[in-house]
């Protein structure tokens, strides 16, 4: 009986694990944002880019579900600073889609793809990373750790799928309308990146204002 409790209790978590990575990762803007990018690229250029993101994006989740809070003790790093950094890179990418004709990404970019934008800060980006060490963190232990390993895995899978037939999805736009979603996802994603800088800073406003305070009082 008391298996069977574990074994409801380890699926019960599980699929809280993959629908709260799922959510946060958001696979739909990893896509988007990868067509835009590759586009006019050749198709073994454009697996290889997949390849890498999602081994990176893979090996930086479990790494931070494994080791997260030690990470974050022993630097003294918070999430609010995760969440800015995670923002003012995905500026600096959007404002280079919005600028961009196609010749910036070439072959001899392929890394930079795969690591920014696509692996961090979109698969395994600031709030994806809080999330897995948040659920990794929790009182399940080893049951735990399992669900969100699952849940890593599931979500980079649906995003795997997605750049897969993304192209094919959106030739269905026609020339005109591959014209405008670059721009357009480009003005989607600098609006996810002002978000990211947003919510960070208000997340680190309350230990700012403290800090504020203590200074003031010596």
């Amino acid at each position: 009986m008391d298996l069977i409790a574990q074994l409801a209790e380890f699926l019960s978590f599980s699929l809280i694990a993959i629908a709260s990575i799922v959510a946060v990762m958001n696979p739909a803007s990893t896509v988007a944002v990868y067509t835009a990018l590759t586009k006019g690229m050749a198709e073994c250029e454009c697996r290889q880019i997949i390849n890498s993101s999602m081994k990176i994006a893979f090996i930086v989740l479990a790494f931070f579900a494994l080791t997260g809070q030690l990470i974050f003790t022993i630097f003294n790093i918070t999430v609010p600073a995760f969440q800015i950094a995670g923002g003012i890179l995905l500026v600096s990418v959007a404002t280079g889609m919005l600028g961009t004709k196609g010749e910036t990404y070439s072959a001899e970019n392929l890394e930079h793809i795969s690591v920014v934008p696509l692996a961090f800060p979109l698969s395994a980006g600031p709030g994806t990373i809080t999330t897995v060490i948040l659920l990794a963190s929790g009182p399940e232990g080893l049951y735990g750790l399992l669900a969100v390993f699952l849940g890593i895995v599931v979500a980079l899978a649906i995003s795997y799928v997605g750049m897969i037939y993304g192209p094919w999805i959106f030739s269905l736009i026609g020339e005109g309308g591959l014209r405008v979603v670059p721009k357009l996802m480009a003005i989607i994603v600098l609006a996810i990146a002002i978000q990211f800088i947003i919510n960070g800073i208000a997340a680190a406003m309350p230990q700012l204002l403290t800090n504020l305070d203590l200074s003031g009082v010596i």
